[in-house]
């Protein structure tokens, strides 16, 4: 508690108002008088969450134009006097009772403990010293402290150690027996329990440097680098799958392995910093490096490919962008710079040293990506380093030499393929055309012939059967005076027909007629399709008016598609047929 020892009269402009009080010199209760207060650890975590809200560095909720987040802009408006808790008016402000002056405000629902303003007390009795924020400050290497048992330090750890024991009036444990350690050890160095031989190795190991020992086989294992790059891949927020919409696979393992080979070799952090957020940039690899050590360098920028992505139809693309470039920025912040940036998205940080200018000139550095908005639901969106597998490395490199020659080739082969075509078309006997003309009976027959209800019947290989329309499905007069089905853009299902496999010539033959409202829109007619199975089949579509194909083994990687190139007439049936001939058959 503060003790009054003088009255002062006085008018002061604090929050936005005048106000007249009384001062009330006090004495500090003192908190801690072996060791200074630490801003940092004591002091800061009292005014982030009790002042800086509205006396902190974000202007727009700033009250009465005062800043308690830097040491010049407090003692320039009088709020603190530093070394002299009687005359500062923040404390006299925490200490009132009166409802008007009192501070937290009670409409905040904040109220400082005893032992909050007993720190607060003390720190401005001992200067009112700032720290910056603690990711800002550079480590140095402490003092090693003094300790009374001297014999059961063996290095400068100990000493922190048993210090603090001491300080207690505590003593060490008992050494445990060798068996534990290792299993200990191992839990810490691999994440799992070690193998029995080498513990019984420990256990028997008369070298004065056993446990050394252990350690050293334990760092030497694969198991070390994957339980270190574990914790670093939470960080850097890796995943085998794109984490939005469909959450299709990802396939990026080759940073995971990157990661765990850059703890195994004990890479210098300044170096794995710089490759995970540029190592595309890096121009000089240093002397002597090899085409796969420039290759994992660019591996190593997977760090910023670990973010979510979507394919989500009616997502706006620049939004989507902006917010990939957040996220690298706000992942980089927190990684590297222990910064909790994502803060300073909508307003300056209220509590971390970043402004809102700040964060988005960050944010800059990551917009300039070739990434697109919309992943495409595969699982290899563009950009994509190819990462051959180390075995075939060497041969990767030498077709990469081979591909102009390839390329160039191709090229003429296309040029030439269409006079080519045409002169194969003109060379076509009777007899090799009709070698795969369609069969007398088709294999599926569906004539639209009931003029009412919701299915039509169908001939399959001979055999009827049913096949259900649209609950929309409309009839009107078709060609000949036959019915027709208006399937109202409905595509008629073919589950158990046409399975065509790509060496097989076939003919699709139907009347269609489009509407003329509308008729420029895309719909398909009839299909055959898995989608469970890469859209493996076919379907008959028409895009703009004109009749088009798929054939489909894999999509979209696989497949072929054709486009006639007149459109169809309006309100006219028509009868369109489409024809499959294998190069293999003729």
């Amino acid at each position: 508690m503060r003790l009054p020892i003088q009255r002062v009269s006085l008018t002061l402009r604090f929050a936005g108002f005048a106000i007249a009080l009384v001062q009330i010199g006090l004495t500090p209760e003192i908190v801690r008088a072996e060791e200074p207060l630490s801003y940092n650890e004591h002091i800061r975590p009292i005014l982030v969450e009790n002042c800086f809200s509205s006396h902190g560095a974000d202007s727009a909720s700033r009250k009465a134009d005062l800043r308690l987040d830097r040491r010049d802009d407090a003692i320039e408006y009088g709020a603190i006097v530093a070394g002299d808790p009687d005359s500062t008016v923040l404390l006299d402000r925490i200490y009132s009772e009166d409802p008007e002056e009192v501070m937290p405000p009670p409409e905040i629902k904040k109220t400082l403990s005893e032992e909050q303003k007993a720190l607060l007390t003390q720190w401005i009795k001992e200067g009112a010293e700032y720290e910056p924020h603690w990711s800002f400050i550079p480590p140095s290497r402490p003092d090693v402290p003094d300790v009374k048992k001297q014999d059961w330090v063996r290095n400068p750890i100990d000493s922190f150690i048993l210090a603090r024991l001491e300080s207690e009036g505590l003593t060490p444990a008992a050494e445990t027996d060798r068996r534990t350690l290792a299993r200990r050890l191992s839990y810490d160095l691999t994440g799992l329990p070690p193998e029995p031989a080498v513990v019984e190795a420990f256990v028997l190991d008369p070298h004065a440097d056993a446990y050394e020992r252990l350690v050293d086989t334990f760092l030497s294992k694969l198991e070390w680098g994957e339980h270190r790059a574990r914790h670093w891949l939470d960080y850097a927020r890796y995943a085998d799958t794109h984490g939005i919409h469909f959450d299709n696979f990802r396939e990026i393992w080759t940073y995971r392995q990157w990661v765990i080979n850059a703890f195994n070799r004990n890479m210098p952090f300044d170096q794995f910093t710089i490759l995970q957020l540029a190592g595309d940039l890096v121009t000089d690899h240093g002397p002597g490096a090899t085409p796969d050590q420039i290759l994992d360098n660019k591996i190593a920028t997977g760090f910023n490919r670990c973010n979510m992505t979507t394919n989500e139809g009616g997502i706006i693309d620049e939004e989507y962008i902006v917010l990939y470039a957040r996220d690298r920025t706000e992942t980089t912040a927190q990684v590297f710079m222990g910064l909790t940036a994502g803060c300073a998205v909508c307003h300056d940080h209220k509590f971390d040293p970043l402004s809102q200018k700040e964060f988005y000139e960050l944010s800059a550095f990551f917009n300039n990506t070739t990434q697109r908005a919309k992943d495409g639901n595969v699982y290899n969106t563009p950009p994509v380093l190819a990462v051959p597998l180390a075995q075939d490395r060497t041969r990767f490199r030498e077709l990469e030499k081979e591909l102009p020659v390839a390329r160039a080739a191709l090229a003429t082969r296309k040029k030439n393929a269409k006079a080519e075509f045409h002169t194969w078309v003109q060379s076509l006997t009777e007899d090799q055309v009709l070698a795969v003309r369609p069969q007398e009976t088709p294999l599926v027959d569906i004539a639209f012939s009931e003029g009412e209800g919701n299915a039509t019947k169908a001939s399959f290989l001979g055999k009827q059967t049913t096949i259900p329309l649209s609950d929309s499905t409309s009839w009107l007069p078709g060609p000949s005076g036959m019915p027709a089905a208006l399937v109202n853009g409905k595509a008629l299902e073919l589950s158990s027909a046409g399975d065509f496999e790509h060496d097989q010539p076939f003919t699709i033959s139907c009347w269609v007629k489009l509407p003329k409202e509308d008729g420029n829109k895309n719909f398909s007619i009839a299909s055959r399709m898995d989608e469970c199975n890469a859209h493996r089949g076919w379907d008959l579509w028409v895009e703009d008016r004109r009749v088009g194909m798929h054939l489909i083994h894999k999509w979209p990687e696989d497949a072929l598609k054709v486009v006639a190139k007149k459109q169809l007439k309006p309100d006219v049936w028509t009868l369109v047929t489409l024809s499959y001939l294998s190069l293999i058959h003729i």
